[in-house]
């Protein structure tokens, strides 16, 4: 279903996105380009519709057959996610991931596209333009950034675990006591920034774990297909890979080894 002519096609169709809707407006947003979702933290640009709009236009001409999953689309129409379970090839899309630090000026953000499967995430892309990065992942194929490859590798014997996690102000009460479990000593926890780069950070090696307690395929079909081809894991806190179309035992962990993930998993236990 993914070869080499339809994965160039679609990292082009997200590098004109982002050119056309998304950097002409990075740093030059007016009041009424900002409007909030859900709460004060939940944000929404123009230039994460227009790039959606995009996206959605051209993603499905790629392959006939395909349909779109977006993050801003499923927040006006919600029974679109269901496309998830669906027969049909999905094209998963967050426009833009760290829609916060792009309102406020910062370059941690990224465009996140996913092509799945019934449930398999084939190929990923990770597009972080301000930092000029493409991550790109092909299942069983590898993971690339700017075409050189990725590996996880593990952490150094004995030095403490560096993990991000869902950030309180997007946690539950039950959810923010399983990740005080984290705590510990050998865990240095943080909150998370932009998913999509987090997931890359672990990818390169560069952080040792995300820890999550939030499901939407948007944030997470590119970081865990990216982290898996560079030799990674992930694990929900019942120990069982996390499903893409939803119904995970939360929260769950993507991680540069099996024995990361298992440490994670195993202190989220104890937390929950």
């Amino acid at each position: 279903m993914i070869d080499d002519a339809l994965a160039t096609a679609a990292e082009q169709a997200v590098r004109e996105a982002v050119a056309r809707e998304v950097l002409p407006r990075w740093r030059h947003l007016a009041e009424h380009d900002v409007t909030r979702k859900s709460g004060p933290h939940d944000l929404v640009t123009v230039a994460d519709q227009r790039a959606e709009e995009y996206l959605s236009r051209e993603l499905p001409a790629l392959l006939p057959g395909s349909v779109v999953v977006g993050e801003e689309t499923v927040h006006t129409r919600p029974a679109t996610y269901e496309a998830l379970r669906g027969e049909a090839p999905v094209w998963i899309i967050d426009p833009i991931d760290g829609t916060r630090q792009f309102v406020r000026g910062e370059d941690g953000f990224c465009t996140l596209l996913a092509l799945a499967h019934h449930g398999q995430v084939l190929a990923s892309w990770t597009y972080a333009p301000a930092r000029e990065q493409l991550a790109v992942a092909r299942l069983r194929g590898g993971a690339h950034l700017n075409g050189e490859p990725l590996t996880a590798g593990s952490p150094a014997p004995g030095a403490a675990l560096e993990v991000a996690t869902s950030h309180p102000d997007f946690t539950t009460v039950e959810q923010r006591r399983a990740l005080r479990a984290l705590s510990v000593e050998g865990v240095t926890d943080r909150p998370t920034g932009s998913a999509g780069l987090e997931y890359l950070a672990v990818a390169r090696g560069q952080l040792d774990a995300v820890v999550y307690s939030w499901e939407a395929a948007w944030d997470h079909a590119a970081g865990l297909l990216l982290v898996s081809e560079a030799g990674g894991v992930n694990a929900t806190v019942a120990g069982q890979p996390f499903r893409l179309a939803g119904d995970n035992d939360l929260p769950f962990t993507a991680a540069r080894d099996e024995p990361t993930a298992r440490r994670m998993v195993e202190l989220l236990r104890e937390g929950g």
